[in-house]
């Protein structure tokens, strides 16, 4: 397919500048529904903290269910009354209906890949035999009416014969597993059930590993999950006979997961108590009730297997080195102090991929992509030249395939597929979307500014060509800044209509994530974690002064710790932005560790458990804790999912409550809380569209600049 590069109509130019269209905010303050206090004190080393709506917490109360339907039905009503609306909806459907391949791969007899028609709610997995017929293989768009159940991942047994895959209803992190014979599609055994955190790895056609928790008794949305086990699942037997192998009573960890290497000797398991820092494990499979071997047993890095050649074990670790480091050891004695570097460490953040016998090194420099090949002693084979400045996604497949594809995206950019040669290097255009956007009108460029200690932060800024810097661009400034996380550049459907009508897209890489190793996350966690909040601030302000945007026409975006950041941040600095986003975000920083996985995010945060000096840090910046009576905060729409077990809905609900109690000012502060919808994952494309049209319509319509 080839690149049009043609527009069908010219989009709807929105920058009536000076319009004021505030009638229904300045009206509003009032008309919010009635929540309800509850006389709700904790204390915390001496000192108590009221939780007026700690009975929002209770997701199967029917106060809570009636309380997000009176809401939802004040949001839509709000949202219904922005005539701009639908003419939105329109521009994201008609940019959003163009065919969506991903990359193919290979297992056994057939090859296979994701495809979406346009705007099927779910991508459909086919695959093309071997004289050339596709089919469809897996359609998740039949799983339920209402697109709320979704395809979560699929694994294939070493040979392609066999097929696990996971589901999830509703965007929970529960999942259930039904193994299909490939060839006739017809299931194997019964399906298994709440498996969550979950990879699947296959021990030849026997069975396969996973991972899950017992069931919690009560809410299963928001109670804690805290010791995960892993479990061999052996073919045509009932699940509750899967043989336990790790966790449980014996060996408590939050989180574990094992895999088993490509050629089938060994099982690796990885086990961690928070989201950074995990022990090793190794088990020979090809001996008997071999015992579980410890490569690390502690917590003290990051470490993986990433590749084996017979004895020899290929790791990807941080130990001694903050930026990441390959070495090789014997399964014989495994312990770090046998470690050899095959790939030292360098200035930029290394991950490491395989294929075709070789290994490729991905380095983030200023997070973006420089991709090189190696072989397995070492020797780079060459650095391989990418499309641009952006990120490469791929280079991955088993040992024997020559041909492999890796895909390529920036925020102008939409992605596009290549396949590469592994011994020649030869790189060709596989598949390049047919979509009417032209990248040659946008400009995406990086800029670095000034933190509020000095410390240099990187900015991607997006925008159509022509823009004229005069302060008045509605600009959407997305962050996360946590976790490890790296934010690379991606293509965005949402975002390319953004930019389409005249807005611009910002993104800094905040401390806190993954964007220069170790150091930089740090930088961002526990008692460090204010220095996120003031990198983002300073983005604003970068922005600012140099005439992208203004305060009236700046919108703060993100997402799970990103929802926290743009909470945070419009409770620290009410005044910097007009609008505010925050999304599934963790905004209850006293009580986070007492939900689902909380206890996992200590790591990043502290708990208020921990010491006084913690407490009172995540107190000082808790966005629940920190909405003051009579300040002015921007017009705000939170946004959850009643679903979500993962950062659960209790977070948003007494955020929006707060807001709503103490607003000072006639900027509406709402909630929309989608329905059978959980953290994000496995939305369908009519729930994405319909999520994204509201959050770019309550946005300019509160910046003024439509009707």
């Amino acid at each position: 397919m080839k690149n049009k590069h043609a527009m069908k109509k010219k989009f709807l130019v929105l920058l009536n500048i000076g319009i004021a269209m505030n009638l229904m905010a300045q009206d509003f303050k009032g008309k919010y529904p009635t929540t309800k206090k509850v006389n709700q004190v904790d204390n915390f080393f001496g000192v108590n903290v009221n939780d007026p709506y700690r009975w929002l917490e209770d997701d199967l109360s029917t106060d809570t269910k009636n309380w997000v339907e009176t809401q939802n039905k004040v949001t839509f009503e709000y949202l219904d009354q922005i005539k701009f609306r639908e003419k939105l909806k329109n521009q994201l459907t008609d940019l959003w209906n163009y065919e969506k391949i991903s990359a193919p791969f290979k297992r056994g007899d057939y090859t296979y890949f994701y495809k979406n028609d346009g705007l099927q709610q779910h991508s459909v997995l086919y695959r093309i035999t071997k004289d050339g017929k596709e089919e469809v293989f897996i359609d998740p768009n039949k799983f339920s009416a209402d697109g709320t159940t979704s395809l979560a991942g699929v694994s294939f047994s070493e040979d392609g014969s066999l097929c696990a895959y996971q589901i999830s209803e509703g965007g929970s992190d529960w999942r259930k597993v039904i193994v299909i014979d490939v060839n006739t599609k017809k299931q194997i055994g019964d399906t298994l059930t709440d498996v969550k955190f979950s990879g699947i790895s296959w021990k030849g056609n026997e069975g396969f590993y996973y991972s899950s928790y017992d069931k919690p008794e009560g809410s299963e949305l928001s109670q804690m999950t805290d010791r995960h086990k892993l479990y061999f699942h052996k073919l045509n037997t009932p699940q509750k006979d899967d043989a336990l192998i790790f966790g449980g009573d014996v060996t408590p960890r939050r989180y574990i997961s094992g895999s088993v290497t490509e050629d089938g000797r060994f099982l690796v398991i990885t086990t961690a108590v928070s989201t950074t820092g995990n022990e090793l494990y190794i088990q020979n499979l090809q001996e008997k009730n071999a015992p579980i071997i410890p490569i690390l047993d502690n917590f003290d890095s990051t470490t993986h297997i990433v590749d084996n050649k017979g004895d020899e074990l290929y790791l990807l670790t941080n130990l001694n080195a903050a930026n990441n480091r390959l070495v090789k050891t014997n399964v014989k004695n495994p312990k770090p102090n046998t470690w050899v570097d095959v790939i030292p460490e360098t200035e930029n953040v290394l991950s490491i991929s395989t294929a075709g016998g070789y290994l490729f090194a991905h380095y983030m420099k200023d997070a973006l992509d420089v991709v090189q090949q190696f072989n397995h002693s070492g020797k780079m084979i060459r650095e391989i030249k990418l499309p641009g400045q952006g990120s490469a996604s791929g280079f991955s497949g088993k040992k024997e395939e020559k041909e492999i594809y890796f895909s390529f995206s920036n925020y102008v950019t939409p992605g596009t597929i290549y396949s590469y040669q592994v011994d020649s290097g030869e790189t060709k255009l596989y598949m390049q979307p047919d979509i009417k956007f032209d990248p040659e009108q946008f400009e995406s460029k990086q800029v670095f500014y000034t933190s509020k200690d000095g410390t240099k932060v990187p900015m991607m800024i997006s925008y159509k060509k022509g823009i004229k810097l005069d302060g008045k661009n509605p600009t959407i400034l997305y962050g996360y800044g946590g976790f490890n996380i790296s934010l690379t550049p991606s293509f965005s459907v949402a975002n390319a209509v953004w930019m389409e009508n005249g807005g611009i897209y910002a993104v800094p890489n905040l401390r806190g994530g993954g964007e220069y190793g170790k150091k930089w996350h740090d930088g961002g966690r526990q008692m460090n974690k204010l220095n996120v909040f003031h990198d983002f601030i300073a983005a604003a302000e970068y922005l600012f002064e140099n005439n992208y945007t203004s305060n009236d026409y700046l919108a703060l975006s993100g997402g799970s710790n990103g929802g926290l950041l743009v909470g945070a941040t419009m409770t620290l600095e009410p005044g910097l932005a007009k609008v505010a986003l925050p999304a599934v975000g963790v905004l209850d920083m006293l009580r986070y560790h007492t939900f689902t996985a909380g206890a996992g995010w200590a790591y990043d945060y502290g708990t208020a458990d921990d010491s006084k000096e913690m407490f009172e840090y995540l107190k000082g910046y808790s966005p629940v804790h920190n909405v003051k009576k009579d300040v002015c905060y921007p017009a705000t729409m939170v946004t959850t999912g009643d679903h979500d077990d993962r950062v659960v809905p209790a977070h948003s609900y007494k955020f929006a409550a707060e807001l709503q109690a103490k607003q000072g000012c006639s900027n509406p502060t709402l909630i929309r809380i989608d329905t059978k919808a959980g953290h994000g994952a496995g939305k369908s494309t009519e729930a994405i569209i319909n999520e994204t049209t509201d959050k770019f319509a309550f946005t300019l319509y509160n910046m003024g600049l439509v009707k």
